[in-house]
């Protein structure tokens, strides 16, 4: 057991600069409380005592402001950065090594039953504000934009950034022709399909005009004629 809270604060400390010490860690992150907390309501609720397993996650929540259901299945070394206003649902499953940044939402869509709720594989980057929602895999070494909105499912190796997300790189190659990827520089597909629209607007416009000018032109040269007659 100490060796695996061991093992969770080292993953903490690894991962975010600012932290200075285990016991900082320990006793002010609220991410790591959160996470602490669903182990021990993750027990009960395995062990058919949902009502004290719903009690502790929800004091948790209360607590830390991160809503994690005690039946959720959470691998090694979970890190929720910040962590304010993270939901994680009942189905959800999350591999070793992830990490979750403030406001993600690892829900479903009111339309599935049983399994209604994403899988994360391993080493898997979700950003701050992203929202993962269904029952489809993100796959491993995945990375989920700041903001973004997932609704099927991403490839092993792959970056996802949009709303509705898509994907721009797999296996460190550009699937799109955007720049080096993080939580925030990333290249919104949604920006780039209006800015292709307005092009098109704009080059209608211009035929319209076009049009429109040599109808004038035409219909000047008729009245020419018939002033002539």
């Amino acid at each position: 057991m100490f060796s695996k809270l061991k093992a969770e604060l080292d993953a903490v400390m690894a991962r975010d600069p600012a932290a200075r010490s285990r016991a900082e860690v320990y006793f002010l992150y609220s991410g790591f409380k959160a996470v602490r907390s669903y182990r021990k309501a993750n027990w009960f609720f395995r062990h058919n005592m949902k009502f004290i397993a719903r009690y502790i996650s929800q004091r948790a929540r209360r607590k830390t402001g991160i809503e994690i259901h005690p039946g959720a299945t959470i691998g090694k070394n979970l890190f929720i950065d910040h962590g304010m206003g993270v939901v994680i649902g009942e189905t959800t499953v999350i591999g070793d090594n992830c990490t979750l940044y403030q406001g993600v939402t690892l829900g479903g869509t009111g339309k599935d039953q049983g399994k209604r709720h994403p899988t994360l594989g391993n080493d898997v980057l979700v950003g701050a504000g992203a929202k993962v929602l269904g029952p489809f895999r993100v796959g491993d070494n995945a990375r989920v934009a700041a903001g973004a909105v997932v609704l099927d499912a991403v490839p092993d190796n792959a970056t996802a950034v949009g709303v509705p997300a898509r994907i721009v790189r797999v296996g460190g190659k550009r699937v799109m022709d955007n720049s080096t990827l993080d939580q925030i520089h990333v290249a919104d597909p949604v920006a780039q399909e209006m800015c292709r629209m307005r092009l098109e607007i704009e080059r209608l416009h211009g035929e319209l005009n076009s049009c429109r000018r040599e109808k004038s032109k035409l219909t000047a040269q008729k009245a020419e004629k018939n002033k002539e007659e």
